[in-house]
């Protein structure tokens, strides 16, 4: 990666995809008039027509790019951005020297701008203003803004979170997301506006408009890229500046920001409730506090009314509250007291935090198991506590509900530190030969209990089990490869009945698949002394499938 950009070209190919890419390249010579400024490189590049790309950088989620090519417009990182980004990465250390004569060039502007006259400068603006119709939008809001015409400017920030220009069949696709974040944005910049006029109370009440507008808008707007939130982000902002400037009530703020935090606005703006404690004061935090614990006591299992007393918890430092807020809304699989004991873990009260996960499994209903990041919790503590046969209890509940080949291991592990894993595997054992007798299967299929056998390295209990139960195929081929030292003929029939089909299928998976099982065959013939039978097997396999040109390289590479 070049000392001035922070990109290379593997940026680029995971952006723009192979295919586009590798057309990129064939573009370098059509990329002309490239110039960098600070965060940003821009290109004309000449394809079917005149396209101009640009590249943005020191973006916090990385490298980005907007060209007006048909393709670009929809919002991909199109052939002509690689062009560009491949062209600045041929010459580095041009970077510094184009960076400079950008900077040079704005300054130069800046100075020109400054020496003119006011009447020359209204002349130049009227000019811009009279061949640009958005850019004459943007004063008329700015404008509004100024002069405090509060009535229209909040018609014109209406206009700009509407969707309907932007919208197709009622819905604005992510392609004309930008273009339509990029519209609000100016509802942004007038409400900043009206806060440097002097006018803060007005940027206060046309933010909170705002944010209910584009909450809104929300459900109308393909937001993959995250404009809305962007937008959301910066109103926020707005409405705290204009807060700090006009120090507004603090009842009526508190009444708002609790209002705000308990609705679905929030999902958008990121409102921090911290960030107003200088706006609130002692009067405005107390209110809160009031606001927020009275709309929880109403409603102590919805998740905004606890989030939001979480906040105020933490904030204070009050582990209790964080607590009590918790202890009101308890799940029943015990992951929520699992929570209670970690924060009391952490506020150096380990007596409480083992109790309360202790809870959790005594009041786990009776038809459940409690969560296993729960009993995890709790076996690792008794372990730590010298209270093996604690943890070898609890580890024989949960396999009891749970009959995985996971829950038989950490079983074993706990029986194990207290010698009396014979017995405990022994029981263990007698549920999953009830499980496999009733056909119950385990998620990647076939019975426990063969995994269980195979993973205590019981080979031979293991086969017998296969043999009487539904055994799944990954099943059998496990045990044939474990069992075929000691029992190659065994083992060469398992592999021959699982090759048998996949003759007739195709793609490299199945060709991996069929390789392996043919290299299996061919240990389990050394090991029988009949290795022409697998020559002859081999022969017929390869001529039956010649026209499987990858089947036949992967078998050429594996000396078969």
């Amino acid at each position: 990666m070049a000392a001035d950009l922070d990109f290379d070209e593997d940026d680029l190919r995971a952006l723009a995809g192979a295919r586009s890419f590798d057309r990129g390249r064939g573009y370098l010579a059509a990329v002309t008039a490239v110039e960098v400024g600070d965060g940003w490189i821009t290109a004309t590049v000449h394809g079917t027509d005149v396209y101009q790309a640009e590249l943005t950088l020191d973006r916090p989620d990385g490298l980005a790019g907007e060209c007006d090519c048909p393709y670009g417009v929809e919002g991909n990182f199109c052939k002509h951005l690689v062009a560009l980004g491949l062209t600045v990465l041929a010459e580095p250390e041009a970077v510094p020297r184009q960076r400079g004569r950008a900077r040079a060039r704005a300054q130069e502007l800046d100075a020109w701008l400054a020496a003119l006259t006011g009447d020359e400068l209204l002349a130049l603006v009227r000019e811009q203003v009279a061949g640009d119709r958005q850019l004459a939008r943007r004063l008329e809001l700015r404008a509004a803004s100024a002069r405090g015409d509060l009535a229209e400017v909040r018609t014109r920030i209406r206009e700009l979170f509407d969707t309907a220009p932007f919208a197709r069949y009622g819905y604005v696709e992510d392609a004309d997301a930008r273009a339509y974040g990029a519209q609000a944005a100016q509802a942004v910049a007038a409400i900043a506006a009206l806060t440097a006029a002097g006018r803060p109370a007005e940027a206060i009440t046309l933010s909170r408009e705002a944010m209910r507008l584009l909450s809104e808008a929300q459900d109308a707007i393909d937001d993959s890229d995250g404009h809305l939130g962007r937008i959301g982000s910066a109103l926020a902002e707005a409405h705290l500046d204009a807060c700090r400037a006009g120090r507004p009530d603090p009842d009526e703020t508190a009444r708002w920001l609790v209002g705000h935090l308990l609705g679905e606005l929030d999902d958008l703006t990121g409102v921090d409730l911290p960030d107003y404690e200088d706006v609130l004061g002692a009067q405005g935090a107390l209110r809160v506090k009031e606001l927020a614990t009275s709309a929880w006591r109403r409603n102590r299992t919805g998740w905004a009314e606890k989030h939001l007393m979480e906040l105020l918890a933490q904030a204070e430092g009050d582990i209790d509250g964080w607590v009590a807020v918790h202890a009101a809304d308890l799940a029943p699989d015990g992951s929520t007291h699992l929570a209670v004991a970690r924060a009391l873990d952490s506020a150096g009260r380990p007596d409480e935090a083992l109790r309360w996960a202790e809870r959790g499994v005594e009041e786990s209903p009776a038809d459940s198991t409690p969560d296993l990041a729960l009993i995890d919790y709790l076996c690792d503590r008794y372990t730590r506590a010298d209270r093996l046969p604690d943890a070898v209890a609890l580890r024989r509940v949960h396999f009891a509900g749970h009959r995985t080949l996971a829950a038989y291991r950490q079983l074993r592990t706990a029986a194990r530190a207290t010698g009396r894993w014979q017995a405990e595997r022994e029981q263990a054992l007698a549920l999953l030969r009830k499980d496999a007798g009733q056909r119950r299967q385990s998620w990647h299929g076939g019975p426990v209990l063969v995994d269980a056998l195979l993973d205590d390295g019981d080979v031979d209990a293991a086969w017998r089990a296969a043999a009487e139960t539904r055994a799944h195929d990954r099943q059998w081929l496990a045990l044939a490869d474990r069992a075929r030292a000691a029992r190659p003929a065994d083992a060469l029939t398992v592999y021959l009945r699982l090759a048998e089909p996949l003759g007739k299928q195709t793609g490299n998976a199945v060709y991996e698949q069929l390789t392996g099982l043919l290299l299996g065959m061919r240990d389990c013939h050394r090991l029988l002394g009949t290795e022409a039978e697998f020559t002859a097997h081999l022969a017929a396999l390869r001529a039956g499938q010649r026209r499987k040109r990858n089947l036949m390289r992967l078998l050429d590479q594996h000396g078969l």
